[in-house]
């Protein structure tokens, strides 16, 4: 995930360009950037990708937020369309965008989003914008973009995803990733971190960890239990200490 912060500037090394081809850059566009004008969208991501990732295309663009104006998000959206015709972005989504939001870009003539991120998980599984993203072919993507923690949510429901997580041999991470795969969404688990701990964690907790695992799949009692925990919860707000 290519989101603009000082992060991006250490992806310039001579082994990220030799690796370019093996690896998935997203990019996001900020609040601050998207712009009325669809040649200023196109300049910021274009000086984004000469002056900071190094690169010449992009796998995913992203619009990050929704939080500015019909005008603003259009215009950015309908910049992204272009760059994807042009070749520079192979791909391009949306971020934490509701139905009505959604709506907007179907209803101005533009064609669906290939990627919606957002939050998800058995707590919070946005079955509006699920339904949404099965009508117009979009994939739905869950980001980990915080941890599973806080200072209230779930409390019997995370009793019961830890229960199966028991059962099963599986760290709860795990069973959400696993949940979230046969539900065929895409999952982006945290990185960017020293700990060779820390990066094991991440692995094991992730796809890779899970996907190639026939004792990690979820049996239909088990997503069934699992997809009766919505409580419809704000992103963040997941709950107790893992």
């Amino acid at each position: 995930d290519g989101q603009q912060d000082s992060r991006n500037k250490r992806v310039s090394s001579s082994a990220f360009l030799k690796r370019r081809k093996d690896l998935f850059i997203t990019h996001k566009i900020k609040n601050e950037e998207q712009d009325t004008e669809i040649q200023n969208v196109k300049q910021t991501v274009q000086k984004e990708l000469t002056d900071n990732l190094k690169t010449s295309y992009l796998d995913m663009l992203m619009i990050h937020s929704p939080l500015t104006d019909q005008q603003r998000r259009l215009t950015t959206y309908k910049a992204m369309i272009e760059l994807k015709q042009e070749g520079t972005v192979k791909a391009i989504g949306v971020c934490n965008f509701g139905v009505k939001l959604l709506d907007e870009i179907i209803q101005a003539g533009l064609p669906a989003p290939d990627v919606i991120q957002l939050q998800l998980s058995p707590f919070n599984q946005h079955k509006d914008i699920v339904a949404w993203s099965n009508k117009h072919n979009s994939i739905l993507s869950c980001s980990a973009w915080s941890k599973l923690s806080g200072v209230d949510g779930p409390q019997d429901g995370w009793q019961i995803l830890a229960n199966i997580a028991q059962k099963k041999n599986m760290t709860k991470a795990q069973v959400l990733i696993a949940w979230a795969f046969q539900k065929n969404y895409l999952c982006v688990p945290r990185s960017g971190v020293k700990s060779k701990l820390e990066r094991k964690a991440i692995f094991e907790n992730s796809y890779a960890g899970v996907i190639d695992k026939d004792d990690y799949h979820l049996t239909d009692d088990e997503m069934n239990l699992l997809n009766g925990l919505d409580e419809s919860l704000k992103p963040g707000r997941l709950g107790v200490l893992d």
